[in-house]
């Protein structure tokens, strides 16, 4: 029996520790820990509410707009404030903008280097690159003179002594079993991506001023359109946006899924591996007829238990009995003691660090071993994410979703059942993808109508001033981030913030177990996965990378030795 453990995990965002227990090559136990401090909840304490987006979305400089989106609704739940359509077509857009430029991202730059050898691609034949590349789709660098080309690349990295961003990979494990030529293909992508990503978030730009962390406005966005006015929306510029839409779309269709569903292919055996949880939540989100009617929304709302799929159960994130955050192994402490749970209005912020000051050999697991809250929905651990996101909304009945995911499990020639794996996890987050570009144009499309119509509104005023709202009143905001189900919940006492409480993904993915000792989402989806070489766990960062871990939002900020670097104190 052997402790494999990976600290820090690396290709994510944030601070993350995996600890895992590996007998006869298969992980028999595992425990994940988040190993910052976080601690924004305290920075909020007596602010305008209004200014909240602007502090939360910069919790983290991956999920961008999210946070800010979540924060602002939460607000607009509690002061009652709905927005216009140009509002919700323009967030929409935004939302859809970050999901195509997320998940490309993490394909490429995050999560390929665990399936693709770059290594074994120094020695692929361009020629027989260039000709599997056409047999699956008509991207037009596909030459033999183009792989060439990018093979000379790469090369020039190993003969300088480095291979520069690909340095430090578990190159010829025997985990990977793509051909040379595979490999080529995906490397030359992994840079036409790097290209790419650069281009599509300028969407960003263009609605809110400036990206990771565009501005938001609480009753609408902080946009105005003129088609006439250089200093507003204008034409030109919606022009741009409609161009960089129809060039996202192509590297989806053209590249993005054709090399997915190719490197899949060669990796069924994962379909029946890093399945883990069987209960799945998803908040749902892009309302297409206003945010109070969710039966609108192009992800559906709901939650499925024991992967009844023919059960699709209602979620409200106002019922206190439902979404409870526990810290029997989490370094902090409640009032009312370690093994009850608080909904988010009721939440606490209280710091407990209790364990060994890094570095250490192992995790004290039977006592509280992460910086990371144990989220529960009606006391059951969650999965959130894209496959939760698929599996709800195929479970609703979406004909887009079950179109998008049966055309998917048709072409691998695997059963429903496949979907329940890393594998399936990591295609879930393809097909959402080919969703979400397509949705992105129609949101646009709709956009352009509405001000062709003349219809220029984008802001609601009514409300708005302080003066109007009740003396105290409490909000929530609920909304999917590309790695899951995110909500902000808030508490306004004499119009300031009384309390502020974010539940992110990977607080319900990658946190430590319950007081029930039930395993979290990356826990037990690493129970049974195989390990060929205990120095490289390849295939433990494969199923923890399937996930997208983003630990900034979900933990907080200590130094080496453990302590705290920095205390803010809101007078």
């Amino acid at each position: 029996m052997a402790r494999v453990v990976v600290d820090p995990v690396t290709r994510i965002e944030g601070h993350l520790r995996i600890e895992a227990v590996v007998e006869g090559g298969k992980i028999k136990d595992a425990f994940s820990s988040g190993t910052m401090v976080r601690g924004i909840e305290k920075i909020l304490k007596g602010r305008d509410p209004r200014d909240a987006w602007a502090f939360v979305e910069r919790v983290c400089g991956v999920c961008t707009t999210v946070h800010a989106l979540a924060s602002v609704r939460a607000v607009e739940d509690a002061i009652k404030i709905s927005v216009p359509k140009n509002a919700e077509l323009v967030r929409n857009i935004m939302f859809c903008t970050q999901y195509v430029h997320d998940h490309v991202v993490h394909f490429y730059h995050l999560h390929a280097l665990d399936w693709v050898d770059v290594v074994s691609a120094l020695s692929a034949d361009p020629q027989a690159t260039s000709d599997l590349a056409k047999s699956i789709s008509n991207y037009p660098k596909s030459s033999p003179g183009y792989f060439s080309d990018l093979q000379k690349r790469l090369k020039a990295f190993v003969d300088s002594g480095q291979l520069g961003i690909f340095a430090n990979g578990y190159w010829g494990h025997p985990a990977f079993k793509l051909p040379k030529e595979a490999n080529l293909l995906a490397v030359a992508h992994y840079l036409e991506a790097l290209e790419w990503q650069k281009e599509i978030v300028k969407i960003h730009a263009i609605f809110g001023g400036k990206n990771p962390h565009p501005n938001y406005l609480v009753g609408g966005v902080p946009c105005s359109f003129n088609l006439e006015e250089v200093n507003a929306i204008n034409t030109e510029k919606l022009n741009l946006v409609g161009k960089l839409i129809k060039d996202a779309m192509n590297f989806v269709e053209q590249v993005y899924i054709p090399d997915l569903m190719a490197i899949a292919g060669f990796y069924k055996d994962w379909a029946a591996i890093g399945g883990g949880l069987s209960n799945y939540l998803a908040y749902g989100d892009l309302p297409t007829q206003g945010y109070g009617n969710i039966e609108s929304f192009k992800f559906p709302r709901g939650a499925i238990l024991n992967r009844d799929l023919s059960k699709v159960y209602e979620v409200n994130g106002k019922d206190e009995n439902e979404i409870k955050e526990y810290i029997a192994h989490s370094w902090y402490k409640y009032s009312v003691g370690d093994e009850q749970g608080l909904h988010p209005w009721k939440g606490e912020t209280e710091f407990n660090f209790t364990g060994p000051k890094p570095p250490f050999d192992q995790l004290n697991v039977e006592s509280k071993y992460s910086w990371l809250k144990t989220p529960r929905w009606k006391d059951n651990p969650m999965e959130v994410g894209p496959l939760a996101r698929m599996l709800v909304g195929y479970g609703r009945g979406s004909q887009e979703i079950k179109e998008v995911v049966d055309e998917a499990l048709k072409k691998l020639d695997v059963p429903v059942t496949a979907l329940f794996s890393t594998l399936g996890r990591t295609a879930a987050r393809g097909l959402e993808t080919r969703l979400t570009v397509r949705w992105l144009k129609g949101f646009y499309d709709d956009l352009i109508n509405n001000l062709k119509s003349g219809e220029v509104s984008t802001f609601t005023r009514e409300k708005w001033e302080p003066t109007t709202w009740a003396t105290e009143c409490e909000g929530v905001g609920l909304t999917e981030a590309p790695r899951g189900a995110l909500a902000h919940w808030i508490r306004i006492k004499e119009r300031k913030i009384d309390n502020y409480q974010l539940v992110v993904p990977s607080t319900w993915n990658a946190s430590p177990r319950d007081f029930k000792g039930q395993r979290s989402s990356y826990e037990e989806a690493l129970i049974g996965t195989p390990v060929a070489k205990d120095g490289e766990p390849l295939e433990i960062i494969r199923t923890i990378h399937s996930f997208d871990p983003c630990l900034a939002c979900a933990v907080h900020l200590y130094d080496p030795d453990g302590n705290i670097v920095h205390q803010i104190t809101v007078e």
